[in-house]
């Protein structure tokens, strides 16, 4: 917000203590000062020139050497321009406005930039960040959610942060899953076809196929045979699996729309099997992958004996099964690198499951075994499971699941009774609109606003709860400041405080300008939690500010200065909430 006037003052600053300090090296980096009567930012860089000297071998007590630099520095540089003083505590340099100045300034740049307030500059680095990654012919449910949730909000997140931004989705479209799904089908649903809910109606073949191959062996045989018929490609096998492969899809690409996520890259293991299988054959040839299939074993990486380990870190990569069918490092293997060569990404974050982090880490190190430069270039964003109230885990192998048509028409049934209870003269296409923004709120926050590598927990209760932090409790902060604006014709136009602010007003103005660093850190830090938290923290901000400092009962610059003020909460309000995927409604 304030960059002009920190990066004149930090090369100011840097000519400064290069004179005093000749071997000092480091940038200048600020941090903002928390308000003590006046906003400012301070630099530890006449510390760090200090230390630089101290560890150069100069016998120096570096606190009183820091502070001594920092009057130096304050003398050669007096008070910059944008600032309103300039002072030296204990080795720190630290800069403040004058707070009235420091108000407007806010104001301004919130109410001026809209929608792209605290979007960062175009930074050249094109990240794909592949999410979703649900399998065809299988159940849509409440655990998956997470992994499209996170995954969504990180590809939000970096892509407001300035990043050049993909969005990936690979599918898993084949496998003993789909065999015996597809057994399933023409043994006993032949013809049949789904109708409404595509999720549910190939979830329940794929609980029943499980079931009768586990509980009959001829039943196996059958399906072992259709795996056969698979690996010969059999035109009717093929023909079969396109077809119903396609059905999975459109129903997932229903829960995306209702979700309203996107990809802009599919990618399937069906297409990167056989690039996978060639990949082993000449990891086997150069000696990297072992064949233990003439003794009837699989194809291995033994990586700790490769890099040589004292202690099991990597251990043994399986690359292919005994009778020579394909794994998931079969074909993650080949994907990597189609990231890279095709897409010309720089960075690669693959949104899975925490339980498969031993598993990437050998991917990832066998990628930099083989000499595939970007190795070091791929991230693992994990995540814990969601578990039911009562610690309930979901499977969809064993059809004990929650799906999504049905957690999506619970949440929906629940927020309609909510917002019929709390505004009952709206219009019934209202409603209908805005218990879908609350509902889809419920289900999106609480698995953002818990730490990615946590269980998460889903209540019904905490979810809807309006009081404590949770989404409708944030929409509702974005209501009311819709409320007070809806009463007014124009927005005042900028002007300068001429009042000592109250305490409520300084705590808002403070946490809205901070909204552009914490969408950087939570880029930084891959955590969307980070958003999560502080757009909560937003709304507590802004709900003590709507009870302690009248708005409209206000008069003359006071008045105007609050409906500034609200106005741009309920600007970072909604900014931050649509990093999150969730939509801010006006009323509620």
């Amino acid at each position: 917000m304030f960059n002009n006037e920190l990066n004149q003052t930090a090369d100011s600053i840097l000519a400064a203590i290069k004179v005093i300090s000749p071997d000092f090296s480091s940038s200048v980096e600020w941090q903002p000062i928390p308000f003590k009567g006046q906003w400012g930012y301070g630099t530890t860089a006449c510390f760090q020139a200090a230390a630089s000297e101290a560890r150069g071998g100069r016998k120096i007590n570096v606190p009183a050497r820091a502070q001594e630099i920092a009057e130096k520095v304050l003398t050669a540089i007096g008070t910059p321009p944008g600032f309103d003083r300039v002072e030296v505590e204990r080795g720190y340099l630290n800069l403040f406005f004058e707070p009235g100045h420091y108000a407007a300034r806010v104001l301004d740049e919130i109410l001026d930039h809209g929608s792209s307030y605290g979007q960062g500059q175009p930074i050249n680095e094109r990240v794909m960040i592949e999410y979703s990654q649900p399998n065809t012919h299988k159940a849509f449910h409440v655990g998956h959610l997470r992994n499209v949730i996170l995954g969504g909000a990180m590809a939000n997140i970096f892509s407001f942060a300035g990043f050049d931004t993909v969005r990936a989705n690979y599918i898993g479209d084949i496998g003993w899953h789909v065999i015996q799904w597809m057994w399933c089908y023409l043994k006993f649903h032949a013809g049949e076809e789904p109708t409404g809910d595509h999720t549910r109606w190939m979830a329940s073949i794929y609980s029943e196929a499980v079931r009768l191959v586990d509980e009959n062996p001829d039943y196996e045989q059958e399906a072992r045979a259709v795996f056969s018929r698979w690996d010969e490609k059999d035109p009717d096998i093929i023909a079969l699996w396109e077809k119903t492969r396609q059905w999975s899809l459109d129903g997932f690409a229903e829960i995306y729309q209702i979700l309203g996520e996107h990809f802009d890259v599919y990618f399937f293991e069906s297409e990167v099997e056989e690039p996978g299988k060639v990949l082993v054959d000449d990891l086997i040839e150069r000696g990297i992958a072992v064949d233990e299939r003439p003794e009837g074993g699989p194809v291995v990486v033994k990586l700790d004996e490769i890099l040589k380990q004292k202690k099991e870190k990597y251990r043994v990569l399986v690359m292919l099964r005994s009778d020579g069918t394909s794994l998931y490092a079969t074909k993650d293997l080949p994907l990597a690198i189609k990231k890279f060569e095709e897409w010309n990404v720089d960075r690669s974050i693959y949104v899975i499951d925490v339980r498969q982090s031993l598993y990437l880490q050998q991917v990832f190190k066998l990628l930099e075994i083989i000499g595939f430069k970007q190795a070091n270039k791929c991230f693992h964003l994990s995540y814990e499971i969601v578990n039911l109230p009562g610690n309930v885990t979901i499977s969809s192998r064993e059809g004990a699941v929650v799906l999504f048509d049905d957690l999506i028409t619970e949440a929906f049934s629940r927020a309609a009774a909510i917002v019929e209870e709390k505004n009952p003269d709206l219009d019934t296409e209202t409603k209908e609109n805005v218990a879908r923004k609350v509902a889809l709120g419920a289900i999106k926050y609480p698995m953002l606003s818990v730490d990615n590598n946590k269980v998460a927990t889903f209540d019904w209760e905490k979810a809807l709860d309006f009081e404590g932090q949770a989404a409708p409790y944030i929409q509702y902060a974005h209501v009311r400041a819709s409320s007070i604006l809806s009463r007014v014709k124009t927005l005042p136009e900028s002007l300068i405080p001429d009042y000592d602010l109250e305490q409520a007003e300084i705590v808002l103005l403070d946490r809205l300008s901070r909204f552009p660093e914490e969408i950087q850190r939570a880029a930084r830090d891959y955590k969307p939690l980070i958003i999560a938290n502080f757009v909560y923290e937003l709304a507590r901000d802004f709900t003590s500010f709507y009870q302690n400092c009248p708005v409209l009962k206000a008069e003359g610059a006071q008045r105007d200065v609050r409906l500034r003020l609200t106005a741009a909460a309920r600007q970072v309000l909604k900014n931050a909430l649509s990093l999150l995927g969730i939509t801010a409604p006006d009323v509620m």
